[in-house]
């Protein structure tokens, strides 16, 4: 085993320490128009928007002010709406909800297109005359701070008709009896509908709303199975940057029997934000959280292997490249042989810009046989394989190919003279053969992404950032 005097290895990048640095969050969850307008539209449903567009009280609505408080015009305006029965919405449609960033880039600008027919009955003819009323609720949503308990929350500033989206037309042509009649009715439904949208449309919005944002809580709290392990995501708070709204996210990993393995908060460490093009939504999680779930399937932990028996090949082959230090030493060697590794921390995974490599600090050691105690040599080795990540549904998975020995450092050696270097190319195979299967094994998959599936996609997709992981639901 390696003794008190084992070198310690060190791999993996520093962390500059920045005066003044922004804060990073662990990971942000960016949601794009696409889905903020299908999160709001199903709130919308859910509160019956349609059903209190087809009961809204139109005739009572321009029966209240009907002339705008002009007595002269009041009295033309009553004789009107004597002519008039019955006046009310027979149907109604929500158009596609349309998203924008507000004029100072610090909200949302919601459009909420209308289309409703009217109709009116009146006792100048026998049918009923149809009105086409197309108009706009327009809400804008920014991020407000409680001045109690400094929570954030995304809230509605204001809602109204969109100005200048009204208008109303008739459906067919009428006799010259009705048409001035229906021309009348058509005027005093102008100022009454806007007012109509805001008093009974946009309270809807506004609980269309808070459903959207507690279903966003509900998607990012949901577990992030790694292993027996999870990740749990929590709001630390929104914000909206241009016209998308972006979600920054606390994590932790937590065991089995959720007692919390580690925390991530925010810190300096920098978080590079992808733009979002015309992906519905990204998941951008840091570094440091993607290294605690690969830590999390593959702890430092011992392995032994018996090389004749699993890997006769390389063995015979380590046997001739010892032979060339010392023939004494490869004589020693039996079929029992051992190899031992123990991995001194979990994998790191290091990023550049689209790439991935994964380093490790291994210690290694070689015993003559399964009898002796002492091994042969024993090397610390700062090894890195190419990492390469693929998806199958929503789950993400992390494959290590081939595998590089890019220092070796003698801990100790019963050969003298001894030179690693020597061993270089056959310990690189060993360990490839040896090491990254069962390592790979244990990275399938790294987690499992289910806010992917539950923001209506079938598949993930992945890609990297200089210090980020970056999920997104797969093209068509």
């Amino acid at each position: 085993m390696a003794s008190s005097r084992t070198f310690t290895l060190v791999c993996g990048l520093l962390a500059a320490t920045l005066v003044g640095a922004t804060l990073s969050p662990p990971a942000v969850l960016t949601l794009g128009p696409e889905v903020i307008s299908e999160k709001l539209t199903q709130g919308l449903k859910k509160h019956n928007a349609v059903n209190i567009l087809q009961q809204l009280p139109l005739l009572s609505a321009i029966r209240e002010d009907p002339a705008g408080g002009i007595p002269i015009l009041g009295s033309l305006v009553n004789s009107v709406l004597d002519l008039i029965i019955w006046l009310k919405v027979t149907s109604a449609n929500i158009l596609q909800v349309q998203v924008q960033p507000s004029a100072d880039k610090q909200g949302l600008v919601v459009t909420i297109p209308l289309d409703m027919v009217a109709g009116f009955n009146t006792p100048l003819i026998s049918t009923i005359v149809e009105m086409h009323m197309e108009t706009e609720a327009q809400a804008i949503i920014r991020v407000e701070t409680n001045s109690k308990d400094q929570t954030t929350r995304l809230v509605l500033q204001s809602c109204s008709n969109s100005r200048g989206s009204l208008r109303v037309s008739l459906l067919q042509n009428l006799s010259f009896l009705v048409n001035p009649l229906a021309n009348n009715v058509m005027k005093l439904l102008v100022p009454a509908l806007p007012k109509l949208v805001k008093s009974q449309l946009c309270p809807v919005i506004k609980e269309a709303l808070e459903d959207m944002q507690e279903d966003l809580l509900r998607l990012v709290r949901l577990p992030v199975p790694v292993g027996h392990n999870h990740l749990n995501f929590d709001l630390l708070y929104p914000a909206i940057k241009g016209n998308v709204i972006q979600l920054n996210l606390a994590a932790k990993l937590l065991d089995s029997e959720e007692n919390v393995k580690k925390s991530f908060n925010e810190s300096a460490v920098s978080l590079t934000m992808p733009a979002l093009d015309s992906s519905p939504f990204t998941l951008t999680m840091r570094r440091d959280v993607v290294n605690g779930a690969i830590a999390a399937l593959i702890p430092p932990e011992e392995a032994m292997v018996l090389l004749d028996y699993v890997l006769p090949e390389l063995a015979l082959r380590l046997k001739s490249n010892i032979r060339a230090i010392s023939e004494k030493a490869a004589n020693q060697l039996g079929h029992t042989q051992i190899m031992k590794t123990l991995l001194q921390e979990s994998p790191e995974l290091l990023l550049d810009q689209g790439n991935a490599k994964v380093a490790q600090l291994i210690v290694l050691e070689i015993f003559a046989t399964n009898e002796v105690q002492r091994p042969f040599f024993t090397l610390g080795i700062e090894a890195s394989s190419d990492a390469q990540f693929h998806t199958e549904g929503d789950q993400l998975i992390l494959s290590l190919n081939e595998l590089s020995a890019d220092q070796i450092h003698l801990l100790n050696s019963y050969i003298d003279p001894f030179n690693p270097e020597l061993l270089k190319d056959i310990t690189e195979e060993i360990l490839a053969s040896a090491l990254l299967p069962n390592e790979n094994g244990k990275l399938r998959p790294v987690m499992s992404v289910p806010i992917v599936k539950d923001l209506g996609f079938k598949e993930a997709s992945w890609s990297l950032t200089k210090d980020a992981l970056v999920i997104t639901p797969a093209s068509a």
